[in-house]
């Protein structure tokens, strides 16, 4: 307790001010960074401090035994907000943050087992080393970018490539570690989500102009690493429409007459045209060939590369798709 009547010092980047008597150190015992919490009634004390409207923002509970914490604000749409708050080594186990607000938080480390944190927002939160076994996690919102990676990818703009490695590899713990637990607790959706970026987190791990690093970036834009069958049929209708587009120009064979763009015919002409180098287009990349199209001079070449490339895209789609269906 106080020895004076100042208020806490606490103030957050919102402006959020804590309202609790200080101690010496100028803090209240939960915004206070020296204050031992590792006893036995802190989580008592803990909860009678959030029943009672105290500002969660900001807390400080390192170490702190929480086991069988109840944090759900019931009877309200929005959970509580532990913005900022640090948890590090915290033992969480079974502890109920249903609808929890922990951005900019730190979770690192703590002891996760068996708690309730289903629609918790992490976005921006610290979570290394969480220990996450039997914890529910439907439906978290963790953003599009953990911190790690944030922050690696601010270290890439500096130039501080030691940096940034060490942060997208403790990126990439945090995906594998997400990842490995939706995927037991059947959240598949969710866990393609984290391959793809725990993926993604290795190769930024690689030389930037390495083979290693270009191939598994093709593999990415192709299909996300396995998870986005979607993106192929994308990037095969493209690619169908730049060769009718290529073939508009280098000209196709139609029963014995050269069909290519002519500047002087009308636009309806040269239309009819593009759907014909279309229609050659769709039946050289499915490899069906019905012959009544014959590509000529610099159009094989493109007709031989569409072919391939649609045939190689056509299997990789189909191992894509029967994964996603199958898993």
């Amino acid at each position: 307790m106080s020895k004076n009547n100042s208020l806490c010092q606490y103030t957050d980047e919102s402006g959020c001010q804590c309202r609790e008597p200080a101690n010496d150190t100028g803090f209240c015992y939960w915004h206070d960074k020296t204050a031992d919490k590792s006893g036995d009634n802190v989580k008592d004390d803990f909860e009678t401090y959030v029943k009672s409207g105290g500002l969660l923002r900001g807390v400080i509970l390192k170490r702190a035994n929480l086991a069988n914490i109840d944090l759900v604000n019931h009877r309200k749409k929005n959970g509580y907000d532990f913005t900022h708050a640090d948890f590090y080594r915290a033992d969480l186990q079974n502890a109920h943050m249903f609808n929890i607000n922990l951005t900019n938080a730190s979770l690192m480390k703590a002891d996760l087992r068996c708690a309730n944190l289903n629609c918790a927002t992490l976005q921006d939160t610290n979570l290394l080393g969480a220990r996450w076994a039997d914890s529910k996690i439907e439906n978290i919102k963790i953003g599009k970018r953990l911190r790690q990676e944030q922050q690696a990818r601010q270290a890439v703009k500096a130039r501080k490539n030691e940096e940034a490695i060490d942060l997208f590899e403790q990126a990439e713990e945090i995906y594998r570690d997400l990842r490995k637990h939706a995927e037991h607790e059947g959240i598949f959706m969710l866990a393609g989500r984290f391959i793809q970026k725990e993926l993604t987190m290795r190769r930024m791990q690689l030389p930037k102009y390495s083979i290693k690093r270009i191939s598994s970036k093709v593999v990415d834009l192709f299909c996300g690493y396995g998870e986005a069958p979607v993106r192929i049929v994308g990037i095969s209708i493209c690619m169908i429409i730049v060769c009718a587009f290529l073939y508009l120009f280098t000209g196709l064979n139609y029963q014995g007459e050269i069909h290519s763009f002519n500047p002087d015919a009308t636009l309806a002409e040269n239309a009819k045209l593009f759907l014909g180098c279309l229609y050659y287009s769709v039946v050289t990349f499915t490899t069906l060939g019905y012959g009544d199209f014959a590509p000529i001079g610099f159009s094989r070449a493109i007709a031989a590369m569409e072919a391939f490339t649609g045939s190689f895209t056509i299997a990789l789609f189909v191992v894509v798709f029967v994964k996603k269906m199958t898993r």
